[in-house]
């Protein structure tokens, strides 16, 4: 028998699912949410950047 049962571990809150039903929410909850996208898109935003300068470096080194 497993330690922890899996319906007593604590849930992930999920703050928003693309495609989700909106009609039950208030315009601040919308606004909120937009906020929580607009940093979630900065932050993958970030990351390409990361990972494209890092590809550009290695393919600078393999090249010579």
């Amino acid at each position: 028998m497993p330690a922890i049962d899996e319906d007593d571990r604590p849930k992930k809150k999920i703050t928003h699912e693309i495609g989700q039903d909106l009609s039950l929410l208030s315009g601040a909850e919308l606004a909120e949410r937009v906020q929580l996208l607009r940093d979630e898109i900065a932050r993958l935003e970030a990351d390409m950047m990361k990972k494209k300068v890092s590809r550009s470096t290695a393919d600078d080194f393999f090249k010579r």
